[in-house]
């Protein structure tokens, strides 16, 4: 079968639901640890709610993708597990941010939260693997880079919109305080209307995508189907075993890639309350100001990976663009500890979105290209764990490295942007296909 191109708007709507996902994944990002430490966390402590995330993350991909690999059902493939997670999502935001206004006490609301942030990232997780399979399961190789590139797009104005939420609904007049202990009400509408508009980008794509067949899809892939049947019947840990050498290579650029970003969303809220409102009073309208500020700076990182989407293709050598970008992360999050004005840090996060940019679109593509169709989703799922484990190793010892740094959070953003010039050495030892 001839691996025909798909054009533009086939690619766009293939990963258009992403845009609502990462709104969702947005809001968890920019403000989990700000709803804990209103909950009554201690900043020491903060790091251990982030291991609940990727820990469900590594659980759920690989299974989502083994599962779906042998799905083949009236509703497709892949899509049965999006509208799952979707649905889950939708009924756990309205509900997280709620964890305060129950009359709980501190225990049982941080308590209920962690259940609740439980099943959101689990759910997320869920609704968001579908959309890179759908890649690589329809896309030809000569176009995967640009569908990843669509993805990316899609995925930081999610992000944007997500991060800017709680700021916009302060700014039209909702209020951004509350009792001790409670979540302000600019934070729960904001996962109202993400839970809104995330059902509605879903059903979208699952309205405007139609999956291949068996057939299609072993003809798209050139598989035969005796191989196709002893691909997806092999155990994940002997998927693993035979993984291509690109899987791992490419897995330690994003061991600190992704331990880098772990300690943005964690201490950035308290490391700007410090700096620059000079409060660590979760109570005080300084401390909730740098919340909002918090989700501005994410959104700054956000456009700064859109502009810098539109550079990386100039690079001759994707190695070069890969380690360029990181170096540039890097430099973004250590410059934060010398910037006391709210408006300069708008530079770093613009670095640190060039880190972002390469971390989406990159890893994926490269290794997509390695891999064979049979058994797309289930190396994909695995691949999901150089995402999470590193995520789980950084907020084991995140509470830690605080102490060593000397108890300031802002610091925490500096051994991030070290960890993102270590996986811009490592980018080079990455072998592709024309080097092997």
């Amino acid at each position: 079968m001839q691996k025909r191109d798909l054009s533009f708007w086939q690619m766009w709507n293939l990963s258009f639901g992403f845009f609502g996902v990462q709104i969702a994944y947005a809001l968890q990002s920019a403000n989990i640890s700000r709803i804990f430490a209103t909950l009554g966390a201690d900043p020491h402590d903060l790091s251990f709610f982030w291991i609940l995330p990727p820990l469900m993350g590594m659980i759920v991909q690989p299974l989502v993708g083994t599962w779906s690999d042998k799905t083949w059902c009236r509703w497709g493939r892949r899509k049965p597990y999006l509208y799952v997670g979707a649905l889950v999502a939708v009924a756990v935001m309205a509900f997280l941010p709620n964890a305060g206004s129950l009359g709980l006490t501190v225990k049982m609301a941080m308590s209920f939260g962690l259940v609740m942030l439980m099943l959101l990232d689990t759910s997320i997780n869920m609704a968001m693997q579908p959309f890179k399979m759908m890649v690589g399961d329809m896309v030809n190789e000569r176009q995967k880079a640009k569908a990843y590139s669509i993805q990316s797009l899609l995925c930081n104005a999610g992000s944007l919109v997500g991060y800017l939420f709680p700021y916009i609904f302060t700014w039209v007049g909702i209020s951004n305080i509350a009792p001790e202990g409670v979540i302000p009400d600019s934070v729960i509408y904001s996962f109202y209307v993400g839970a809104a508009i995330l059902i509605l980008c879903v059903l979208y794509t699952g309205a405007s995508v139609k999956e291949m067949n068996p057939e299609e899809y072993a003809a798209f892939h050139n598989l035969k189907k005796q191989e196709e049947s002893q691909e997806q019947k092999q155990s994940l840990l002997k998927l693993l075993a035979h993984a291509p050498k690109a899987f791992w290579q490419i897995g330690l650029v994003q061991f600190f890639s992704w331990l880098a970003f772990l300690y943005m969303w964690t201490y950035t809220n308290g490391g700007i309350a410090e700096t620059v409102w000079h409060t660590t009073d979760v109570a005080s309208a300084g401390y909730q100001a740098a919340g909002d500020w918090v989700g501005v700076l994410f959104a700054v990182q956000a456009v700064g990976s859109i502009l810098w989407a539109m550079v990386l293709p100039l690079f001759k050598n994707v190695k070069v663009g890969y380690a360029v970008s990181l170096v540039l992360g890097g430099l973004g999050f250590i410059s934060t500890s010398m910037i006391h004005d709210q408006y300069l840090l708008f530079i770093s996060f613009l670095l640190i979105g060039c880190g972002w940019a390469a971390m989406l679109a990159m890893p994926f593509a490269l290794l997509t290209n390695s891999l064979s169709g049979g058994s797309m989703g289930a190396y994909l799922g695995l691949f999901n764990c150089t995402i999470c484990l590193p995520q789980i190793i950084a907020a084991l010892i995140g509470g830690v490295i605080l102490k060593l740094v000397g108890g300031e959070q802002i610091m925490m953003l500096v051994v991030a942007g070290v960890a993102l010039m270590a996986g811009a050495v490592a980018v080079f030892g990455i072998q592709t296909k024309k080097e092997a």
